[in-house]
């Protein structure tokens, strides 16, 4: 059964988080082409959004066309489903089959998904008032219609007889079938009366939160700026952030300049990052952190442990104890107690790493002019950076000029090809969109030719209107029903170009590039026709990052960087110096364990807070959990007034509840998937590449079509193990 749109939709906003999968509920999108009698239905009304026979109309879609698109939709989508379930009650069980089933509901449901999934999209991209409101207006009526759909008894009977029956079912069929009764279930098909009622209002009330959370968070990140006019008072700054600080503050009028100011610095990363790691005046980032770890704290510490209770009720209403629990039933990981054992697995490795890093830290900070009794927390990024410029002789700001986008895209490209036989070429048709920034690409096999896919990039950060962090979420999807192939929304805030010159990325916005391409390539690779199983539907959460942090890796290889000129100096074209890239290479492993330790502390909170901790308990709070589980997760403990939680939108409006997790569980996987290479040796090029056309042919074809555990095998042959993790790390003998 086409059962992502049931989940998906709920969370109708578009949060900032590294992949959308849909098991899981975060927000995706797939554009469809609706569909009758195998013809296409052109849309005869000017609305864009019921333009459904090609890629979005993002130039032309405006808020005022969401009701009557989705008001249209969601109505058809009713009398056909009605039809439907008519047509399966008087169907004797034996006779049905899939098509009757899973592929009739793919084609009612497109274009509800594409219209209302665009609108998602947008929600992400290009957030504002009035689309704000055109959301908020329709959300319940499209929760009202999934769920409807979602709980429909007639289809969970269907379906169970197909799996009982039909013996021509392939294996990713035989998975979606199962997916899609667990789906129903944890829907509550089952349940009755006041239950079912009680149920379906917490999940209206959750979507509300969850967009209420996200745009919350998007007001205070926008809304926070410090505008410095003395020159003393950026010092430290390099060359790039300052003229990247002066352009901020062009927008408020007159003519700022790098080197005479005024500098506008805000709390969108691109900005705040560089201010902590390089202004030497310690007020000041005390100022910005502590902004940034209050963010939205008046406005959404309310909703915190609402959200908690609703999802604690909703557990509890389906059989439940907790929402971990529930969480559990569409993960690799069969238990809480499983996520446990990995964390406390990698903390006993991390802690003592992490706690020896701090202490040299902090005697190298005393030793280099700090004169305080012990580092704050805004110390630690402007002290790191000075002692990882010490240990690995350069600096930061030396790099930039080697990663300018364009190039980064060229070497990018040219590792898809060299290892996955693909060639990425960017569309000259003007494809419709969002922003002059963005840009669209075309995937082609590169033996046969073949296009295979397409995806959007939009690469740089826009905080008056963007969510921050970075994503990749589903445009459209593969699908032999609906004859798609797949397109997907790769996001990224990196550094914008300043001055005439093109964008400059520091290192780790390149391997955030790298990150979210590896989800890209996973949803636009995959080889099952089945559209609830190809590329990132179906699999489990926790396994979904693998090929994303699987290509993370490739920002290290000699043959990536210096092969395809991704990096080479913007001005010159000289190559990255190699003792610049020996360096790069060394510091990977730079204060290994704290940053471990950060993920764990995260991962941890967010397991606490869905399993152990009851929200509905008035005398405990969950900054309270937070306080307790930094006491053995930090170096340095939070402040009191600290209000990260309020900012957490992985657990709060995107799709890691009870699944941040995933990140180290995927970790273990893509680390174990890299060291094949390693084996191989990454200087011989005809090994590499045979791995890497393995790589493709089980992880990035296979997605939601077999277990993950399955495809993992095939590709290593093994289960895997944790030894290359920690290997990579440096953790190994901690």
């Amino acid at each position: 059964m086409q059962l992502r749109v049931f989940s998906s939709l709920l969370a109708c906003h578009v949060a900032p988080v590294r992949a959308f999968l849909v098991s899981a509920g975060p927000p995706r999108t797939r554009a469809g082409l609706r569909m009758r009698g195998g013809a296409s239905m052109v849309a005869t009304s000017v609305n864009p959004l019921l333009d459904q026979t090609g890629l979005p109309r993002f130039d032309v879609i405006e808020p005022a066309d969401v009701k009557p698109a989705l008001t249209e939709v969601l109505q058809q989508l009713q009398s056909d489903f009605e039809a439907l379930e008519s047509k399966l009650e008087a169907t004797e069980a034996t006779a049905l089959t899939y098509s009757d089933v899973v592929e009739s509901l793919e084609k009612l449901e497109s274009p509800v998904e594409y219209a209302w999934g665009v609108v998602g999209h947008l929600m992400g991209v290009k957030n504002g008032d009035e689309l704000r409101e055109a959301h908020r207006e329709m959300q319940p009526s499209v929760i009202q219609t999934t769920t409807k759909l979602s709980q429909s008894y007639a289809v969970y009977r269907a379906l169970e007889a197909i799996q009982k029956n039909d013996q021509s079912l392939d294996a990713a069929q035989k998975r979606i079938l199962a997916a899609s009764l667990l789906s129903m279930k944890l829907s509550g098909v089952a349940l009755e009366g006041e239950k079912k009622e009680r149920y379906n209002a917490n999940r209206m009330e959750l979507a509300e939160l969850a967009t209420k959370f996200s745009n919350n968070l998007l007001d205070a990140t926008k809304s926070w700026s410090l505008t410095l006019t003395d020159p003393a008072q950026v010092k430290g700054l390099p060359p790039s952030v300052l003229e990247a600080a002066a352009a901020r503050a062009a927008a408020d009028g007159g003519k700022p300049s790098a080197t005479a100011g005024p500098w506008k610095l805000g709390l969108d990363i691109p900005s705040y990052l560089p201010a902590m790691k390089n202004l030497e005046d310690r007020e000041l980032r005390k100022k910005l952190y502590t902004a940034f770890v209050t963010r939205a704290g008046e406005e959404n510490a309310p909703l915190l442990r609402r959200i908690l209770s609703l999802r604690k009720q909703q557990a509890q209403i389906l059989g439940y104890n907790t929402y971990a629990e529930v969480s559990m039933e569409r993960k690799m990981a069969r238990s809480v107690a499983e996520v446990d054992e990995l964390h406390n697995m990698l903390a006993a490795k991390a802690r003592p790493a992490a706690a020896k890093e701090i202490e040299q830290l902090t005697d190298f900070a005393k030793a280099h002019g700090f004169d305080g009794d012990k580092l704050e927390l805004w110390d630690v990024a402007y002290w790191s950076e000075r002692q990882s410029e010490k240990l690995f002789e350069f600096e930061e700001e030396e790099l930039k000029p080697y990663f300018a986008l364009p190039n980064v895209l060229a070497g990018l490209f040219g590792l898809c090809e060299r290892i996955f036989d693909v060639t990425i070429k960017e569309s000259e048709g003007g494809e419709p969109k969002w922003h002059p920034d963005v840009q669209f690409f075309h995937v082609n096999d590169k033996s046969s030719g073949e296009h295979m896919a397409s995806f959007y990039l939009d690469p740089y950060a826009r905080p008056e209107n963007k969510n921050g962090g970075a994503w990749m979420g589903v445009c459209q999807g593969k699908s032999k029903v609906l004859n798609k192939k797949p397109v997907a929304y790769l996001t990224c805030n990196g550094s914008p170009p300043t001055d005439g010159k093109p964008s400059l990325m520091t290192f780790n916005e390149v391997t955030t590039l790298f990150h979210e391409t590896g989800h890209g390539l996973q949803h636009m690779l995959t080889q099952v026709p089945h559209a609830p199983a190809a590329g990132i539907s179906g699999v489990e959460w926790d396994a979904v990052e693998l090929p994303s942090q699987f290509m993370e890796n490739w920002c290290y290889d000699e043959k990536t960087i210096y092969g395809a000129g991704l990096a080479k100096h913007y001005k010159t074209g000289e190559p990255l110096p190699r003792n610049l890239f020996d360096k790069l290479c060394e510091q990977k492993t730079y204060q290994a364990g704290m940053g471990m330790l950060r993920q764990l502390y995260f991962g941890s909170m967010d397991i606490e807070l869905h399993h152990r901790y009851d929200p509905d308990d008035e005398s405990r709070s969950p900054f309270d959990v937070q306080r307790d589980l930094a006491q053995t997760l930090t170096v340095l403990p939070p402040l009191p007034e600290d209000r990260f939680l309020c900012s957490f939108s992985h657990i709060f409006a995107g799709g890691y509840a009870a699944g941040y997790y995933s990140y180290k569980w995927a970790e273990v996987l893509s680390a174990d998937a890299f060291a094949a290479f390693e084996e191989v040796g990454l200087e011989n090029e005809d090994e590499v590449r045979a791995v890497g056309r393995k790589f493709r042919d089980t992880v990035l074809s296979l997605g939601g079509g077999a277990h993950p555990s399955e495809v993992f095998r095939e590709f290593r042959g093994r289960d895997p193990s944790p030894d290359a993790l920690l290997t990579h790390n440096g953790l190994a003998s901690a």
